[in-house]
């Protein structure tokens, strides 16, 4: 007698609805970390451009031409700007809510800096 091989129906669908799930929240998830890594190097690039006595007034400005250019819904009041150690550091955090379904949602909290 030959031993069968292969996937039963039960397991075949079993696993299809685990892989279905992990797509479906990749795909929620994904848009705000590639929100998060562009609001980090637009702040690394905005501390790039800026000349060592440029006020918080124009940084600001700075990263909002940035955050325009890339769609962000991010406003430039949420950055922290300071200067340690003769360097311009901005940094920023907050918190994104996901809704994955019914009543659940999913929360991530973001913090970046340009001194890292």
């Amino acid at each position: 007698m030959k031993n069968q091989r292969g996937v039963a129906l039960s397991g075949l669908m079993f696993w299809g609805v685990v892989c279905i799930m992990l797509a479906v929240l990749g795909m929620r998830v994904a848009p705000s970390a590639i929100e998060f890594y562009k609001i980090k190097a637009d702040t690394k690039a905005v501390v790039e451009q800026a000349s060592p006595d440029a006020t918080v007034a124009d940084l600001r400005r700075a990263f909002s031409k940035f955050a325009e250019v890339d769609h962000l819904d991010f406003s430039p009041n949420q950055l922290d700007i300071y200067k340690e150690r003769g360097q311009i550091v901005i940094a920023f955090a907050y918190e994104k809510r996901i809704p994955l379904f019914a009543n659940v949602s999913l929360v991530i909290d973001y913090k970046g800096s340009t001194a890292e």
